[in-house]
């Protein structure tokens, strides 16, 4: 069994500026990318040519962020919502992201609610591309509008749009579910999984300890219909230059 896996240059090689972070991905052998919204402070152009050279596609981005969780749930805020969705829409367009991901911000009620709502729907009709909403866990997000994978799937049933998928980072539904609830929740929201993140839980370190077993969660992600690249949001607890893929790996074997 193979797996694919994006490096997530908001969390790998940050001791590289962004473009150099592309380069250091591809030289480490990740097979794809995906962004947070470092993309919105360089030359399209550049940015492109760069992504041709090395081959790497990107599996989604972030809209703006700025040290912020988003603002899609935040009453009041629609109007910049708005315009954030224009701009990741644009860039997505430019480097052919396949997904965008819209975050909820600090909020929460029955307005919010409607809100967040009203906004994803936005969203889903500025771009054809798939738009993702992450569940963070209190954790690591105290505040965070959208919680828990059973809020985002009763938010997407009620919009009930096909583009409109989970973005299941198994660090935070780990922590916020527990462990021993991962592999359930997955099977159970499958269909409307739009892209897997992975992370050591708790410490949020290469996926090789702690308390997920990945090589049983990665082939059970496959075997329920799962066949993209696995992100990797984590912080690397080792020297690697590779960021820990060789190991992660060899882990799976």
């Amino acid at each position: 069994m193979s797996f694919r896996f994006s490096a997530n240059t908001g969390f790998l090689f940050k001791d590289h500026p962004f473009m150099d972070r592309i380069r250091a991905a591809k030289a480490a052998g990740f097979d794809a990318l995906e962004f947070h919204d470092e993309a919105r402070g360089e030359d399209p152009v550049a940015l492109g040519d760069l992504l041709a050279e090395t081959g790497l596609p990107v599996c989604g981005m972030n809209v703006r962020m700025e040290g912020k969780p988003g603002c899609a749930a935040i009453p009041g805020q629609s109007d910049q919502f708005r315009r954030d969705i224009d701009e990741a829409v644009a860039i997505a367009g430019r480097i052919d992201a396949g997904a965008i991901h819209v975050l909820a911000g600090m909020a929460e009620g029955a307005e919010a609610r409607s809100t967040y709502i009203r906004n994803l729907a936005v969203a889903l009709e500025a771009t054809d591309r798939t738009i993702l909403i992450e569940p963070l866990c209190r954790a690591a997000m105290p505040g965070y509008f959208l919680r828990t994978v059973e809020q985002a799937a009763e938010i997407i049933a009620e919009i009930s749009n096909p583009r409109l998928k989970i973005m299941f980072d198994c660090f935070h539904v780990g922590m916020e579910h527990g462990a021993g609830a991962v592999a359930d929740l997955f099977r159970k929201h499958a269909s409307v999984i739009g892209h897997v993140q992975i992370a050591s839980v708790p410490d949020r370190v290469e996926p090789l300890s702690g308390d997920l077993q990945y090589p049983n969660l990665l082939p059970a992600f496959q075997a329920a219909g799962y066949q993209g690249a696995f992100g990797c949001e984590y912080n690397p607890a080792g020297d690697d230059d590779d960021a820990g893929l060789s190991r992660l790996r060899q882990s799976l074997v």
